[in-house]
């Protein structure tokens, strides 16, 4: 008997210990979570339409896009304060262009996003200069996209068009991409 209750009275002195040892730890919370923490005291920025994905198209055409458009909080009242670029490319047996664009403007409500911007650098014949946008809405594995030389054809062909135009989103992003997030811009009214 006497070693039974040796046996029982360590075993209870050695979950005793470690329950001692782990409420400790608890209230000592380490330092990864006090910097999350402090993330989390900042504001979040504004708006921000970021991912990639490619359209479905089944002649097979690659089509790619790519954003990475943000509103910084403190801009929150001022969409055409947002920054970024965004690009987009069009080939079809081996033929076509792709462009790479400043953006000037970012609006989102919900899941969907409005970007635009100057195409700054490009393989396609008179679109450097002009303003292009883009229209995302973030359905998750099923996102689609609209562009505003929809009705154009190119986006050579987008001269005067303003800040943050473009089109429904219409088109279907590939199975398999599309990994868009839309961060939904809240302005006070």
């Amino acid at each position: 008997m006497k070693r039974r209750t040796k046996i029982v009275v360590l075993g209870t002195a050695l979950l005793l210990t470690a329950g001692a040892a782990s409420a400790a730890t608890a209230s000592d919370p380490p330092r990864p979570r006090e910097a999350a923490a402090s993330e989390a005291d900042r504001p979040r920025e504004a708006a921000a339409l970021t991912g990639t994905a490619k359209l479905y198209r089944s002649a097979g055409d690659d089509i790619t896009f790519s954003f990475d458009a943000h509103l910084a909080a403190k801009d929150k009242a001022d969409p055409m304060k947002a920054t970024g670029t965004f690009a987009f490319s069009h080939y079809q047996n081996g033929n076509g262009a792709r462009a790479e664009v400043a953006v000037d403007c970012l609006l989102t409500g919900g899941k969907v996003a409005v970007v635009s911007g100057i195409v700054t650098e490009s393989d396609l014949p008179g679109a450097e200069g002009k303003r292009v946008g883009v229209t995302v809405h973030d359905l998750g594995r099923h996102d689609r996209l609209g562009y505003s030389w929809a009705a154009t054809g190119t986006p050579a062909e987008t001269d005067g068009l303003p800040k943050c135009v473009s089109s429904a989103p219409f088109e279907k992003v590939a199975k398999g991409t599309g990994d868009f997030t839309v961060v939904p811009w809240q302005p006070e009214l």
